[in-house]
């Protein structure tokens, strides 16, 4: 990983002592919340993104991945009131390919949309070959086995549980992530590696490849490589999409003319993120990690990764606000980036249409300095952290850290890139966690905060 930093010391600015920032006005954080972690009997599961999402009735939706060659993910359904988990379906079976003998849908790295009595969702590969560092597709695949498919756009019945396959992505790209605007019965998706941005008419059924956003993708070499969005937003009033390019361009897909422009008021490219040469691998640069719509505003709320500042964007307005910092408190004292290489995906409105929650990572301190990595980490967080929730109040501008999250026996739960809010303002996300001395991936909760 290559990232490039500035930094000016207390000398350099002609300061004789410095302390670290004080929290924000309204700012408190609690001792401990204690976490539960379910059992979904998936010994498959690795490290999941997104994959997570509580829908209008009431129950919790989810996809453990999988980077097994022999087994796809699954997905998931949790209910709260009966305190259950079923099994509802293999993501390579729903993409129609169980017979295939093909590199398998491994996982889903997006959140559920739900409209019309349907969760909306895609897949993409977990299984890869690791090449200077970085992840690719399997080609040449083992053998005995077809290259993977590509990607898939599913939807899934509430009432049936049924699963409808829609459309595939093209050239055997995965779908890395997406955004449905509802009104017009649009899908949209962009591909990994190559980054193609695609659009699915669910009255039509037709696919469009708008082609590459953003150079050749995490498909690249050299100069032509860019890391891609994870997170797109649909603007329901025009069905325009908004998404970002490392080097902080805002793009906006036109719904009225089908085509892709960037927005020209203004890009993310803030002194506050840090700097960063989007050509080099190992961090997101100048994107937003996580995006939402929040409707009574009519704005998007983002965060960017590493340094994980809350901003505001207006679409009409064309305009960037910074709102707070929104990471851990241990981190804001210690003044350090996010220790996940590329920031967390566990960001969401809660079902108050006020509150956003995030999982963050938050820096361990002992014997009174914050720990540190040994060594930087290629993939993954870099050295030990506990994972904090994080809320804040849009009308009220008020933050709050409710402190790190411990399973039971004091476990650390980690790789959080996932969230969803229940209607009880209950918390879950998909965890990585120690289970009589064995690595497991499933499901955790929080109980209810008072944000």
């Amino acid at each position: 990983m290559k990232r490039i930093g500035f930094f000016l010391g207390c000398a350099a600015l002609g300061l004789t002592a410095c302390r670290a920032p004080a929290p924000p006005p309204g700012a408190t954080g609690s001792a401990v919340l204690e976490g539960r972690a379910f059992q979904s009997n998936f010994p498959s599961a690795r490290h999941t993104y997104n994959g997570l999402s509580a829908a209008s009735d009431g129950l919790i939706y989810y996809v453990l991945s999988s980077s097994d060659l022999h087994a796809g993910g699954r997905m998931f359904v949790y209910d709260p009131d009966a305190d259950a988990i079923e099994a509802v379906g293999d993501l390579t079976e729903a993409a129609g390919e169980k017979d295939l003998k093909a590199v398998p849908q491994g996982k889903s790295h997006v959140p559920f949309f739900e409209a019309d009595g349907k969760l909306y969702f895609a897949t993409h590969a977990g299984f890869y070959t690791l090449r200077d560092g970085r992840e690719r597709m399997a080609n040449p695949p083992p053998p005995g086995y077809r290259p993977y498919p590509g990607g898939h756009f599913l939807a899934f019945d509430l009432k049936t549980r049924t699963f409808t396959d829609l459309a595939k992505a093209p050239e055997g790209q995965g779908i890395l992530t997406m955004t449905v605007d509802a009104a017009r019965g649009r899908l949209y998706g962009l591909t990994w590696p190559d980054g193609y941005f695609l659009r699915h008419d669910l009255r039509t059924g037709e696919l469009k490849n708008l082609g590459r956003v953003s150079a050749r993708g995490e498909a690249g070499e050299g100069p032509t490589y860019r890391s891609l969005c994870r997170a797109m937003v649909a603007d329901p009033r025009d069905g325009a999409v908004y998404l970002t390019t490392a080097e902080g361009t805002i793009l906006r897909y036109r719904y009225d003319r089908d085509a892709l422009e960037t927005v020209a008021g203004d890009d993310l490219r803030k002194d506050y993120f840090g700097i960063f040469d989007p050509a080099q691998p190992g961090h997101m640069g100048y994107h937003w990690r996580q995006a939402v719509w929040y409707g009574a505003g009519n704005v998007i709320y983002g965060v960017h990764g590493n340094s994980g500042y809350l901003f505001r964007f207006d679409p009409r307005a064309e305009r960037v606000a910074l709102v707070e910092r929104l990471t851990a408190l241990p981190s804001r004292r210690a003044g350090m980036f996010d220790k996940f290489y590329y920031g967390y995906l566990g960001f969401t409105l809660g079902p108050d249409g006020r509150t956003l929650y995030y999982l963050t990572g938050g820096v361990i301190w002992q014997d009174g300095k914050p720990l540190l990595a040994r060594e930087a980490a290629k993939l993954g967080a870099q050295g030990e952290e506990n994972l904090h929730l994080v809320t804040w109040d849009i009308p009220e501008g008020r933050y709050r850290d409710h402190g790190p999250i411990l399973l039971p026996g004091g476990v650390r739960p980690s790789w959080v890139n996932s969230i969803a809010v229940g209607r009880d303002g209950a918390v879950y996300a998909l965890a990585s966690f120690l289970d009589a001395g064995r690595e497991r991936t499933d499901l955790i909760r929080v109980p209810p905060v008072h944000p």
